[in-house]
């Protein structure tokens, strides 16, 4: 399996949060990450977003069907963002559009097994892969990407 992380886009400051939309320089980042991607991604990647506004606008960038999962909404432990993911035994490709911290806290689970909170810069993704070895499962960091290197 592999679960991309990718953190929205920088949006405007205000209230409510879940309004929030992204700024010019959040659709460019956007823009910019979703083309990378999508020289990369399968056919059959299955994309989940936040129902924020902001993580709706990064997903649409994608120019591809996604779903809206309230369980991967700001707040939401990582053990809730793993379980709408799959992981590890989904079989395919999912690309989670999410938040901070909780997007962080999954990334340290999965390479370092602790529960602090990594820093994912705003349109980043970091993408993963798991592959079962003898008789347990290893996680592989595949790549880091932020909107200024691609």
């Amino acid at each position: 399996m592999d679960l991309i992380l990718w953190r929205h886009a920088e949006a405007e400051d205000g209230a409510p949060d879940s309004e929030r939309r992204l700024t010019a320089k959040g659709r460019k980042q956007a823009e910019k990450v979703a083309a990378w991607l999508e020289e990369r991604l399968p056919d059959d990647a299955r994309i989940l977003a936040s129902p924020t506004a902001r993580t709706q606008e990064t997903a649409a960038a994608m120019k591809r069907p996604f779903d809206t999962v309230p369980a991967i909404g700001p707040g939401v432990s990582w053990e809730s963002i793993l379980k709408a993911a799959g992981w590890p035994d989904h079989g395919g490709t999912i690309v989670i559009v999410g938040h901070q911290p909780t997007l962080g806290e999954v990334a340290a689970r999965l390479l370092a097994g602790t529960t602090s909170s990594w820093t994912i810069k705003k349109g980043a993704l970091w993408w993963f892969g798991s592959r079962g070895r003898s008789d347990s499962a290893e996680t592989i960091l595949r790549a880091v990407i932020g909107p200024d290197l691609t």
